[in-house]
């Protein structure tokens, strides 16, 4: 199969024989792990967030002190800051585990779909829809980098 002068790179052309519906499958797959990625990212940012509110914590234990109230200084300090934001986890935790079990899951089982199923190709999909919905011959609508 040679390289098409006006449309995508070998790496994005489904193989011989690779039906629509293995296509639609692997998209959906993939728009799975994208999911997966954005609730990865927010993972990370509830992880940061809490650290950076922890840290701030001890300003309050100070102000609180300063201000004449040792009794809640001490409490903030002793009861919430280092405090499990679940049972026996700090976030660094949670992100550990989510990163060695259900997101390298995830990705393992989204590879070996697409080494199996397409030559491991990615975005097979959305390299089809992108040939749908381009008008050929327009500028910005090239089929990849460089052609015109």
């Amino acid at each position: 199969m040679g390289q098409r002068a006006d449309g995508p790179d070998r790496a994005h052309r489904r193989p011989e024989g690779v039906s629509d519906a293995t296509v639609e499958a692997l998209g959906k797959l993939s728009e799975a792990l994208e999911c997966v990625e954005r609730a990865r990212g927010h993972l990370y940012e509830l992880h940061q967030l809490i650290g950076h509110a922890d840290l701030m914590l001890d300003d309050a234990v100070e102000m609180f002190r300063a201000a004449g109230h040792p009794a809640l200084a001490e409490r903030i300090d002793r009861e919430l800051l280092g405090r499990n934001v679940i049972a026996g986890r700090w976030t660094f935790q949670i992100v550990e585990d989510f990163d060695d079990g259900y997101y390298a899951l995830f990705r393992e089982l989204d590879r070996q779909a697409r080494d199996e199923l397409v030559e491991g190709r990615r975005h097979l999909y959305e390299a089809e829809m992108k040939e749908r919905r381009r008008s050929r011959g327009m500028p910005g609508h090239e089929a990849r980098p460089g052609t015109r």
